[in-house]
């Protein structure tokens, strides 16, 4: 089927195509399995050599299918993607080893040292930067993931017997691997590949759960273990922290209240305890050691003695009754923080850990003393010391959660709380001044607004009830539960005060010691105008003592600043370059405060959302705003693409360390080139946001052109979120959510949003300056490689099909023309900056991944097309609407990084 530079992605995807066809052929006949297999034939030849195999024999084998074929061939099509995309990242897989093997990549531990031991780095730099570092994944809930997770589940067992055969060499029996994988594909087609039903929330809080149970739980352990081992660091604390928005993420989305924030912590105690558990259940298992053949420290014999174990078998085995008693005390925590008593009971009562994760932690590392004391280095770095340092990454709480919600909530209950409060009759009329001044007046005294006998807003009691789920939180689980409120829409210092009054409301803001509050307000900057203003917008904040006081007690100030609506706002380039420097300027203001930054990126998956490489990224970054500290969203099809099974979670916590040490210790280039090519810079972004704006907000009828030419209706039948598609009922593009838009884009094959404007900001300019930008500026050269990579998934002429659901032809001409001529001076554009022939001319590996996907994806979006226009005729069989949705989901699936 698809042919590769080796022979072993090839013969994978053959394997895996045939084991497929046989399936197709035995569930849904010999006359689906003869459409499909004419169908990709003629497709595969057509993208082979399409100057003698034009599309006209694709065009006739799809035209004129029945329902009943139209569905099956995209189901087929469907599957096939999902099952090539097992082989292409075991591909990677092998040649990530191989790459790191030969020292040839700076994303490993071993690399990034090597690179800066050359630049005079020595390690005890790298340690002094680790030990006060901060580097944070999170994981949100944008609903991009179009695959369900039993989908996700099967080919995740189609891979993991494709790399047990690796791992047994000889002894795998082909005909025993072929029986195994057959049975898997059996049931992926058996599978519904779409949901039936709406998530709900609890749903995404059990989907990320599981991720973070199944896989972080065990590789951010190694991770630490590895990274204290390269550097001699055995007390290195900490520096991994995973995060997580859902069940606290309230922006736009009516479903988050104080109830889902309560269930969302209790479902994370819950994996996380019973992991211990497990854990701690067998090391009592193991650790049999009798106290007539060894000896013990005495804070052992001390802990020993305080075990409410009585068994008489462990009578003499010191480290199994240390470890009864920690499981009785685990177990009693598991009632106290979830509500449920833990799977398996505990021999005896016991005092649950009251005091939190550190006296637990405390309790293992005694153990773990006596035994490397008595015993050496055998015990070193053992179960036990995996689970201490589970214990320490992970706590009770399991992950951070965040808090998120837009200003203009904050605005009006404080403004509800003032007028019953006889504070304010009018708090939204007062200009900035006029709320800061009344804000600090309020968090200075002792006295709270909420009168439990007054009449609120149903809005307001809502936002108290959340901010109080979280003091409850906070209480049971530590300081590290939630430590952030993302502040959404900020373009104000009142936006930051808000929520310390709030946070004051219900008794985590004190006017006695504002740095002790526990949480910390963060600005959200998401449109080109608030990242333009942030600046004066921090500087101001931080002017006020009271969240100047929180900076100071924290020693950093937070800044979340977001990718995708900054996008959507004024173009792909712009975004970019306001980015940068929004960054660059707010590290001016918080040196100025005597505070670090920490910035926090709001990244998607595609790369009109800031998608892209994770490692490239944090080296683009300006010189001095990673120093040791990042957070990053990790969303939607990210998360199962970057993590989704450990050795490749291994690599991406591996790839976001070393750009954040590379970053922060190597040498800072970007100033520079930031000095001397920043007019040009600047230049481009204003008229790549002057053509992007003029297409997207000024053009007559273009909201009609993109509603009717991109699957953006029937994408919101697919049911990937909790969260509505749109902030409000307007059809206006301002208020749709950045994800449905780059989504729409994608399906239509235009990927507008991570192009859009480029080939315009460039005409005129210098070619030689703007192929030095690319050459040598990682800032720059990361724009156009995410820009090739985009377009290299983009097609015209797939595009101009979708146009033609256009009513208006003439709209359709008009808008369509105009999108393809700015493709054409954008590609020449591209070309003309890299030096080659083709798109992605300097990247073969992922040039060939793309083309060979292409093939597959192309007779999904004309089938696609075709059931669109049947119901949107009115054609309302159910079969349309399950074609359409497995089409989208079969594009998402062979574009991978769409939403």
């Amino acid at each position: 089927m698809i042919q590769a530079a080796d022979d072993a992605p090839r013969e994978e995807v053959r394997l895996l195509g045939a084991l497929l066809g046989e399936v197709i052929r035995d569930e849904g006949g010999q006359a689906l399995y003869d459409r499909i297999e004419a169908v990709r034939q003629a497709s595969v030849a057509y993208h082979r050599d399409s100057a003698s195999h034009d599309a006209s024999k694709l065009e006739a084998l799809l035209k004129d299918l029945s329902l009943d074929q139209a569905v099956g061939l995209v189901h087929g099509f469907a599957a096939f993607s999902l099952l090539a995309n097992v082989a292409e990242d075991r591909a990677g897989k092998r040649r990530a080893r191989e790459q790191a093997e030969a020292g040839e990549r700076a994303d490993t531990p071993e690399g990034a040292l090597k690179r800066l031991e050359a630049a005079g780095v020595d390690r005890a730099a790298v340690r002094g930067l680790l030990s006060d570092a901060l580097i944070s994944p999170v994981l949100t809930a944008h609903p991009s993931e179009v695959r369900r997770k039993s989908v996700i589940d099967r080919i995740t067992a189609v891979g993991a017997l494709l790399d047990g055969c690796d791992r047994d060499g000889i002894a795998c029996s082909p005909t025993a691997l072929k029986a195994a994988l057959r049975r898997q594909i059996v049931i992926l087609w058996a599978t519904r590949l779409t949901r039936a039903s709406g998530l709900v929330v609890q749903d995404e809080i059990n989907t990320v759960t599981d991720w973070l149970q199944r896989i972080f739980l065990h590789v951010a352990p190694a991770h630490l273990a590895e990274w204290r081992k390269l550097l001699d660091a055995p007390d290195l604390p900490p520096f991994l922290r995973i995060g997580t928005w859902v069940g606290g993420d309230r922006d736009g989305n009516p479903n988050v209240d104080a109830a889902v924030m309560s269930a969302a912590f209790r479902t994370q105690s819950r994996a996380v305890l019973r992991f211990y558990l497990d854990e701690v259940n067998a090391l009592g298992e193991e650790l049999s050691l009798s106290a007539d053949l060894t000896t013990v420290t005495p804070e052992l014999a001390a802990l020993v003695g305080t075990s409410g174990d009585a068994s008489i078998q462990r009578a003499d085995e010191p480290y199994r009754r240390a470890l009864s008693q920690i499981y009785a005390r685990l177990s009693a925590t598991h009632l106290a923080l979830t509500g449920g008593p833990a799977p398996l009971p505990a021999q005896f009562d016991a005092a649950p850990y009251d005091d939190g994760p550190d006296a637990f932690r405390a309790d293992l590392t005694v153990l773990h003393d006596s035994l490397v004391r008595t015993h050496g280095a055998v015990f070193a770095d053992d179960r036990l010391a995996r689970l201490i340092t589970a214990a320490d990454v992970f706590g009770f709480h399991m992950a951070t959660l965040d808090l998120r919600q837009n200003s203009d909530v904050h605005e009006r209950v404080v403004a509800d709380l003032m007028k019953v409060a006889g504070a304010c009759d009018d708090y939204a009329a007062l200009d900035e001044e006029g709320r800061l001044a009344l804000l600090a007046r309020e968090l200075a005294g002792p006295r709270p607004l909420f009168s439990p006998y007054a009449d609120y807003a149903p809005e307001t009691l809502k936002e108290r009830a959340i901010l109080q789920a979280a003091a409850q939180a906070l209480a049971a689980f530590g300081p590290q539960a939630i430590r952030t409120h993302i502040v959404s829409k900020t373009d104000a210092a009142s936006d930051m005060l808000e929520v310390y009054l709030l946070l004051k409301e219900v008794g985590l803001y004190d006017p006695a010691d504002p740095a002790a509050c526990p949480i910390q307000a963060a600005p959200l900057f998401e449109t080109i105008d608030d990242l333009r203003a942030s600046q004066p917008t921090l500087k101001r904040v931080l002017a006020e003592p009271s969240a100047r006081a929180v900076a100071v007690a924290r020693g950093v100030q937070e800044v979340m600043i977001g990718y995708s609506d900054s996008n959507k706002d004024g173009s792909y380039l712009t975004s970019g370059w306001e980015l940068h420097e929004a960054s660059r300027v707010l590290l001016d203001v918080t040196r100025a405060a005597g505070v670090r930054l920490q910035l926090f990126h709001g990244r998607g998956g595609a790369v009109g959302r800031g998608g892209g490489s994770s490692f490239s990224a944090v080296l683009g970054q300006p010189a001095g705003t990673v120093a040791g500290r990042i957070r990053v969203t990790e969303q939607g099809e990210v998360i199962a693409n970057k993590y989704g099974e450990p050795e490749v979670a291994q690599r991406n916590l591996d790839a976001l360390t070393c750009g954040t040490l590379l970053a922060s210790l190597g040498p800072q280039t970007d100033g520079g080139y930031s000095a001397e090519h920043g007019a040009m810079a600047a230049r481009l972004s204003a008229a790549s946001m002057k053509a992007y704006r003029a297409l997207v907000y000024e053009t007559p009828g273009f909201v009609d052109y993109f509603r009717a030419a991109t699957p953006i209706a029937e994408i919101a039948d697919l049911k990937i979120g909790s969260r509505p598609a749109s902030r409000t009922a307007s059809p206006a593009i301002e208020d749709l959510r950045a994800i449905p838009w780059v989504f729409s884009w994608s399906q239509s094959r235009v990927m507008l949003p991570g192009w859009y404007g480029f080939g315009s900001a460039v005409q005129g300019e210098n070619p030689d300056e703007l192929r030095d930008m690319a050459a040598a500026w990682p800032f720059f050269r990361t724009v156009v490689q995410n820009m090739e990579m985009v377009m290299a998934k983009a097609d015209m002429a797939i595009a101009l099909r979708y146009s033609k659901l256009v009513p208006d032809a003439a709209l359709a001409e008009r808008i369509y023309g105009a999108i393809r001529a700015e493709w054409d001076r954008t590609k020449g554009a591209v070309l003309s900056i890299t030096g080659h022939d083709d798109l992605l001319g300097g990247q073969p590996e992922l040039d060939r991944l793309i083309r060979q996907r292409m093939p597959y994806v192309e007779p999904l979006n004309h089938v696609q097309i075709e059931l669109i226009r049947r119901r949107r005729a009115g054609d309302d069989d159910p079969r349309v609407r399950n074609g359409i949705l497995l089409a989208i989901n079969g594009v998402a699936a062979g574009l991978r990084n769409s939403g």
